[in-house]
Parts: structure tokens; sequence; C-alpha cells
């Protein structure tokens, strides 16, 4: 499976700032149960349900940067490290989180570098997951097929005007469907 394949897509989900915040919540109840000591959360995107994670945890956060972008254009075809997982993890029980796990590929490659670095216990987390990521994270709170627009994705800002997200509004195009309304949260 290649990331960002939208054509595979089937119907759209779009999560909302309440629904993104429930699913938080349900992340940081299962992760709770394991104890969690510390987060690492993949920047870009992943940065938002794990800060929400490891503030309802009241836990560290450490962020890192592994990504197929720059510039918000996909450029390689396997994620690539930017910045690297903070020597704090070792001996903790560490949860990784990212907001979608789409191949699965950058939440194993981040579990993985964790792991090397000493940490006690990794847990793999997703906000969302398509059911063809492999491997599936452990803790889920989301599993779709569908494309799905987060609340931060709808809109972006360019040329002092707030427009749909090009990529977003291309995967709709596929499903022969409207860029979403720019009038709603």
């Amino acid at each position: 499976m290649q990331s960002y394949d939208y054509a595979r897509r089937q119907g759209v989900e779009e999560i909302s700032w309440d629904r993104f915040a429930r699913l938080s919540r349900a992340l940081a109840e299962r992760l709770a149960a394991r104890r969690i000591d510390a987060v690492v959360g993949i920047a870009r995107a992943g940065l938002f349900p794990a800060t929400a994670v490891a503030c309802a945890l009241r836990c560290d956060l450490h962020p890192v940067r592994v990504t197929r972008r720059a510039q918000d254009a996909v450029i390689a075809r396997h994620p690539v490290w930017k910045i690297d997982v903070s020597a704090e993890v070792q001996g903790k029980i560490v949860a990784v989180v990212d907001e979608i796990a789409d191949t699965g590929e950058t939440l194993a490659m981040v579990a993985a570098r964790v792991r090397e670095c000493g940490a006690a216990q990794v847990v793999a987390a997703a906000l969302v997951a398509h059911s063809w990521a492999s491997p599936l994270p452990e803790i889920v709170g989301l599993t779709t097929d569908a494309l799905v627009i987060f609340p931060w994705d709808r809109q972006v800002l360019a040329e002092a005007h707030w427009q749909p997200h090009p990529e977003l509004a291309a995967a709709l195009k596929l499903q022969g469907l409207a860029p979403p309304d720019l009038t709603s949260p």
C-alpha cells in the first residue's frame, strides 16, 4: 500500500473539533490502563492527539518528526527522520501517538526507534487507522477506510484567503465530491 493513495478511499469521514476531543479522551482512557509514563508525538499533525493525550495523562510529551513531506508537498515514498526520539524515554512505558495510521509505516518506524532508545514498553496508538495499515496500532480511536478530513486540514491560508486544502480537494474530486464547506467550523 502506498501512502496518500486517495483513490482507494471510499466515502468521507469528517472529524470535527468536538469529535477530535472525544476520540482523544478515549485514547487517553485506553492508554491510562497501560500506565503510560511518556508520550512520543509524531509531528506535524500527530502532535494534536499526542498533546491531548499527554495533557490528559499528565505525562511528558516528546515530539519527533518523521515525514514524507517538505513544505506540505509529498516528496518521499517512505518516511524520513527529521527530529529523533528524546533519550528521556529510556526505562519508561511510552505511547507513540499519531493522528492517522495510513500504511502503518511511520508509527512502526517511530515505535522501533523508541524501543532502541531503551523504553521499557512501547504502545503504538493512532486517533484514526485504515484497515490496511500494517502493522495496525495497538490502540485506535476510529478505524475507517474513508477519506478522513481532520479539523486542522479542512482549510489552509493561501495568498491571504482561506481555501479548501488542495490535497483534500483533489482527493474529494477522485470520489466525485466537492471540497468541504468553508463556512462551517
